[in-house]
């Protein structure tokens, strides 16, 4: 079956980078968006950036352009997000989610089925 692992969180300074990674397993990885989505105590979910199924298109929401990749290595089967000068609005829990259809366009207007357990980033000094 599918499965989507985090991992990678934990408590950093502003300013700190991190790198989280989701290993997937349970169907063809290469062929689907993959998405980093992050959620707030007392916020709604928010889909920080999405890549395409081949790693040449990603998008990212205004808040962390600049800071923030996404990157994939469909070799290893794991989607990456790599942030930098993280700031204490960063806090959040870091999912990883599969893309409904293959081969689908890397935009914000997708549908995910599949969500990982999520990853805590705590960014506080």
């Amino acid at each position: 079956q599918v499965q989507l692992v985090e991992s990678g969180g934990g408590l950093v300074q502003p300013g700190g980078s991190l790198r989280l990674s989701c290993e997937a397993s349970g169907f063809t990885f290469s062929r689907y968006v993959m998405s980093w989505y992050r959620q707030a105590p007392g916020k709604e979910r928010e889909l920080v950036a999405v890549i395409g199924n081949s790693g040449r298109t990603a998008n990212y929401v205004d808040s962390v352009k600049g800071r923030f990749t996404i990157p994939r290595d469909n070799a290893k089967k794991t989607l990456y997000l790599q942030m930098n000068s993280l700031k204490p609005e960063d806090t959040a829990v870091y999912y990883c989610a599969k893309d409904r259809l293959p081969f689908g366009v890397a935009s914000f207007r997708n549908t995910y089925d599949y969500w990982g357990q999520g990853t805590q980033v705590t960014v506080s000094s």
